[in-house]
């Protein structure tokens, strides 16, 4: 019995300890060069209904979406992302891209990569920009990434003949280079498909 007693009366001990270290909604930030004594007084923010508009939103919100809805958003998500055309250079995209070839010209390859990240920044869906960074990269014989820089320009040329048959050119020289001339014949073959 006396154990039980000695047991109950640490559980109220720890509990009152505990319970005085939580005040609520009080602070006990201690400001520098205060004592630990002053303790700051956090306010409450202040509490509001919701308003009627507010549970109406909550309740529309927690219904499950009607089917077509959910048809149409599946059959949105599984289309692909494909562009019918690539992205428009702006001014300012050309020019670091003339500046660049300018610096492959006379063997700066770094400052025509530096130039050439500009321009990506600047026109991030153009495929011209892409097919340029390969080209920087072939230079500075990156052939990995000279050969990734291409794909994702082939991906952005959208139905833009032109571009998609230098791209494939591109590749091809890439994937040759790499020695790949399966991957490079097949990618002849595409660019002269078109």
């Amino acid at each position: 019995m006396k154990t039980t007693t000695l047991k109950i009366s640490v559980a109220l001990a720890l509990a009152a300890i505990i319970g005085g270290c939580a005040s609520p909604g009080g602070s006990i930030y201690v400001p520098a060069g205060g004592s630990s004594r002053q303790v700051e007084e956090a306010p409450e923010p202040p509490r509001s209904e919701p308003s009627a508009e507010t549970t109406r939103t909550e309740r529309k919100s927690e219904q499950p979406p009607e089917p077509e809805q959910d048809w149409e958003r599946e059959r949105q998500s599984a289309s692909p992302s494909y562009q019918e055309a690539g992205d428009q250079l702006s001014p300012a995209a050309k020019s670091l891209i003339q500046q660049a070839d300018r610096y492959l010209a006379e063997g700066n390859i770094p400052a025509a990569i530096a130039q050439l990240e500009r321009a990506q920044r600047i026109a991030p869906r153009s495929a011209e920009v892409y097919f340029k960074l390969s080209e920087a990269y072939v230079a500075s014989d990156q052939l990995r990434a000279a050969e990734q820089f291409t794909l994702k320009g082939l991906s952005l040329a959208g139905s833009d003949t032109r571009l998609q048959r230098s791209g494939w050119l591109l590749l091809a020289d890439v994937r040759r280079e790499r020695g790949n001339v399966a991957g490079a014949n097949q990618a002849e073959e595409r660019a002269n498909a078109l």
